[in-house]
This record gives C-alpha cells, structure tokens and sequence, in this order.
C-alpha cells in the first residue's frame, strides 16, 4: 500500500510540473509571428531532435507489439491535429473562447472511455468536472456576450478539445506497456511527420521571421512539449485519462496569471471566480475516499508502469 502511494505522489507531482510547462504553450504562441499550423511544427520538430540521440543509448531500446505502434501512431496523429487546431484557433479567436472550447477535452475523455472501453467514470469525477467547466464558463462568459456566433476559429478550438481528448486515451491504452522515454520518443517523432505533412499540404510557411520568434519556439519546444509532456506521459502511466483530462483545465487560470504578469492583460473579477471554481473542481475530481466503492474503483484503474525489460 505505501509503494502504491508513493507511486500516485509521484504521479501527482509530475502532472503537476506537466500542467506548469504546458500553461506556457498559449503565451509562447502569442510571443511569435508565424501561423499557428507553423508553430505548432517546430513546437514538435525540437523536442524530436533533442531525443534523437537517446535512440543510441545502451539499454533504452524498449521491443513493443505492433499494435502499441500503431496505437502510438494514431494518438500521434490526434496530437499533431490538436497542436494544429489550436495554435490557429489563438490567432483566429479569442483567447478565452480557444480556453473555454478546448478545455472540453474531459468530456469527450469521459464519454469515449465509457462507450468504448466501459471505463465509466466515478461520480466524483463527473461532479468535479461540473464545477471545473463552471469555473471556465465564468472566466469567458463577458468574451461570449461579445462574441456570441460561432467562427471559425471555435469550431478549430472545439476540434482541439477532441483531439487531444483521442490522444489521452491512446496514450493511457498503451502507456501500460511502454516506458517514459520510448513513448515520449515515438508520440513526438510521429507527430513531427505527421504535423510537416500537414503543413506542406495546406501550404504553411515555416520561416521564422526575427529573433522573438525564435525564442518563442524555443520555449515551446523545450518547455511546453519536451518538458511538460515528459512529465505528462509519466503520469498517464499511473493515473486514468479522466483524472489527468480534468487536472489539465488548471492550465487557464495558470495561463490567465501568466497573461497579467507577462502580456499586461489584468486579471478580472470573472476570471479570479471562475479560476477558484476551476481548481475547486480538479480537487473534487482527484479526490480519493477512504474506504469506499469509489475509493477503491480508482485504484484498481491505475495502470503500472510497465516492467518489461528494454530491447
């Protein structure tokens, strides 16, 4: 019992150190002058060569089955989607409309695990859920009476939400399997492909025009991707999707603090309220009873880390 506490602390801290990283991906992405499709490509490409040399590393070489490759390539592909949609829904909406339709992530995390593995989320999950997406309704509510019709660059957030929401649950499917860094090294690499043909086919320029650009990429690349997703996948190797779905909504008030001390966007009452309301909800959905039915269904969903020895 104290092993598989310490093994969920673990978890926590690293989803913790994830969200961090990942909250920097929106103020990154304001930082620079290219498109959206074109950020999100070298936000995949850097981390993709930092990893390349650790394909020599004596011992990490992990054999898998095909099917965890063709898992892994599938939740690649969602991903290179999900980048793509949102970095141009940033630039073609609001901002607190791309948080509000991209933060639906956990629906959609909620309803595929249920209707496709009968993974039926604990009721916890769902009453913390309710609040979190209040909290978000709050924060954007003054953004959507001003923007009440839906453009194009919603329905991009709204397909993000989706996205990300496939790539979570193939991630959680075949992290039970795969180690840290092989994943981490096969879900970046596939992504990067997939997100150049992406960009080569919609005719994206990819120049980077001036230096704060460069830099801006940067911190996508090594922050937001290679640091926030490291630590990502780390723990959807020992927590459920849904938990980690919901716990990601914590990026918009992390984000909306960021926005005031580094873009000079103040914080509002609205956003104050709904960002407790937020973390107030990701608390009630990580909750774990003591001795209890639900208590004891989220334990027995915790996947391991795989033990399998590298090839």
């Amino acid at each position: 019992m104290s092993h598989n506490r310490a093994g969920r602390s673990k978890a926590y801290s690293a989803l913790v150190a994830g969200i961090l990283c990942i909250a920097w991906s929106a103020i990154f992405v304001r930082w620079t002058a290219i498109p959206g499709a074109a950020s999100a490509f070298y936000r995949l490409l850097i981390p993709a060569i930092v990893l390349l040399p650790t394909w020599l590393l004596p011992g990490s070489r992990q054999k898998l089955s095909p099917k965890s490759y063709a898992i892994i390539a599938v939740g690649a592909l969602f991903f290179a989607l999900d980048l793509a949609f949102y970095n141009t829904s940033i630039l073609q909406t609001s901002a607190a409309n791309s948080t509000l339709l991209g933060n639906n992530t956990p629906i959609f995390v909620g309803l595929l695990s249920w209707l496709l593995f009968k993974n039926r989320p604990v009721i916890s999950f769902w009453a913390g859920l309710a609040m979190a997406m209040a909290g978000a309704a709050v924060i954007v509510n003054a953004d959507l009476s001003r923007h009440a019709k839906l453009g194009a660059g919603d329905v991009m957030a709204l397909a993000a939400s989706a996205c990300f929401a496939v790539y979570l649950i193939a991630t959680e499917q075949v992290r039970a399997h795969t180690n840290t860094l092989e994943f981490l090294r096969l879900a970046i690499g596939f992504s990067a492909i997939f997100m150049f043909f992406f960009a080569i086919i919609l005719r994206v320029p990819l120049g980077i025009p001036d230096k704060r650009s460069l830099l801006a990429l940067l911190g996508l690349g090594f922050i937001s991707q290679l640091g926030g997703y490291f630590a990502l996948t780390y723990a959807l190797g020992h927590l459920p999707a849904t938990v980690t779905s919901v716990s990601l909504l914590s990026q918009g008030p992390l984000t909306a603090v960021l926005a005031a001390l580094l873009l000079g966007e103040p914080l509002t009452r609205a956003q104050i309220i709904g960002g407790v309301l937020v973390l107030a909800g990701i608390a009630l959905a990580n909750r774990l009873n003591r001795p209890g039915d639900e208590a004891n269904a989220f334990v027995e969903a915790l996947p391991a880390e795989s033990d399998e020895t590298p090839a």
